[in-house]
């Protein structure tokens, strides 16, 4: 689109005027209460303290990678009968989202209400082809907070999040962009290995609210009617749910929801993120999980699509590492899962990284899962991973070179807005 190409010039500026407008933490977390997984009080704290209803009668579905993700959600859009939400963060030029607008757009055709919601960064270079065919068939489609010079602060807090929900009753949520990037089996160079879920029942009420929530402050409109929420009957057994951050309000649920389920675990801790950049309290809550005896793995990429990142995080690996935390790099491609396994019964799939940016300035959701068959399904994949993964030593960590330590603490003045 012509409008780009001004902006595009204005990137590096305006980008780089928007972190130094400010940092960002949570807010300070002191004392954490000693809850254990599984004691009754357990379920209404985590309720309490995330503002998040924890649903009973739903259909859980873990989708790995593009090759299983990407067919079911072109799937689902296509039978589609009513409504078509859509809020992502990356949405970029080639045959996979030539697919998505094309599919958007055949449903706006067939009269069906369809909503698209972009972020105004992550999704800036979208062509302008797959833009004008969702709008000239119909579709809506809106961009969360556009790059604008004079909203420099406002620039720095995007919307991470990643939902697809098809007539209200069937959602996709995840780590995924729109982008060939996230096509495969997550084995490939320069592709990802991405983690998604498929839910059906009480909790697509809450992604869809979540959606609704980026909507109205990006449009002004507000979605209702049965369209777009139907009465949802229990569909499976399964207990979920669905944790929403947006930190420009005020709202540090997802930062909460971590804390919380780090400090209740008793047996073991499994985190795989692409981005794990934990702050103090963080860091201090998974060290105390170690002295409680409990099994501590995180799984991170070996290469990443933003080098000062994984700088950040290396830096800090010593300390977790010598009290006995398992740290294993990723080989095969580029990990991008967004995972957290917690005693084997609880577990999270998500938008949400291990970083202050995730935690305290993008808009992120996660869906939780309270079931012992989920959190072993998602296991068994940490398993798989780690057999494709190289451990990182003390030893190792302790005798990097001089250049690597530098870059580590070069990254220090910009570690808030990591």
């Amino acid at each position: 689109m012509r409008r780009l190409i001004w902006v595009h010039r204005l990137i590096p500026i305006v980008v780089g005027l928007a972190m130094l407008s400010g940092c960002s933490p949570v807010i300070p977390t002191s004392e954490l209460p000693q809850v254990a997984l599984g004691e009754p009080s357990f379920y209404p704290t985590v309720e309490a303290n995330t503002r998040a209803p924890i649903l009973p009668g739903n259909r859980v579905e873990l989708l790995q990678n593009g090759e299983e993700f990407f067919p079911a959600m072109l799937t689902a859009i296509r039978e589609a009968r009513s409504t078509v939400t859509l809020v992502q963060y990356v949405f970029e030029k080639g045959t996979i989202s030539d697919e998505f607008s094309s599919a958007l757009a055949e449903r706006c055709r067939a009269g069906l209400g369809v909503d698209v919601l972009l972020d105004g960064a992550g999704s800036l270079f979208i062509p302008g082809e797959y833009v004008d065919r969702m709008r000239r068939a119909g579709c809506r489609v809106a961009f969360f907070r556009p790059l604008r010079p004079w909203q420099i602060r406002r620039l720095n807090y995007r919307t991470h999040r990643r939902i697809l929900v098809i007539d209200g009753r069937v959602a996709f949520t995840g780590g995924f962009g729109i982008s060939e990037e996230w096509a495969g089996d997550g084995r490939q160079p320069r592709r990802w290995r991405e983690t998604a879920v498929r839910v059906e029942g009480p909790a697509v009420r809450d992604l869809q609210g979540s959606f609704a929530q980026d909507w109205r402050e990006a449009t002004g409109v507000v979605l209702g009617g049965p369209t777009y929420f139907p009465p949802l009957e229990p569909v499976g057994t399964v207990a979920a749910q669905v944790v929403s951050s947006s930190p420009l309000g005020g709202s540090f649920e997802a930062y909460t929801l971590f804390l919380l389920a780090i400090t209740a675990a008793r047996r073991s801790i499994e985190i795989t993120n692409p981005y794990f950049v934990p702050d103090k309290t963080m860091y201090a809550s998974i060290l105390g999980a170690l002295r409680r005896g409990v099994r501590v793995r995180v799984l991170v990429p070996s290469v990443i699509d933003h080098p000062w990142v994984r700088e950040a995080s290396r830096r800090e690996f010593g300390p977790l590492l010598r009290a006995g935390v398992g740290i294993y790099e990723y080989l095969p491609a580029r990990l991008h899962s967004k995972t957290v396994t917690i005693d084997g019964v609880w577990a999270t799939v998500g938008s949400t990284n291990f970083d202050n940016r995730s935690f305290a300035l993008n808009e992120e959701v996660n869906v939780t899962i309270y079931d012992r068959g989920f959190a072993r399904r998602l296991e068994q994949a940490f398993e798989q991973d780690l057999q494709s993964a190289r451990a990182v030593t003390y030893e190792e960590w302790k005798h990097r070179g001089l250049l690597t330590r530098v870059r580590e603490i070069v990254t220090l003045p910009i570690r808030s807005q990591i």
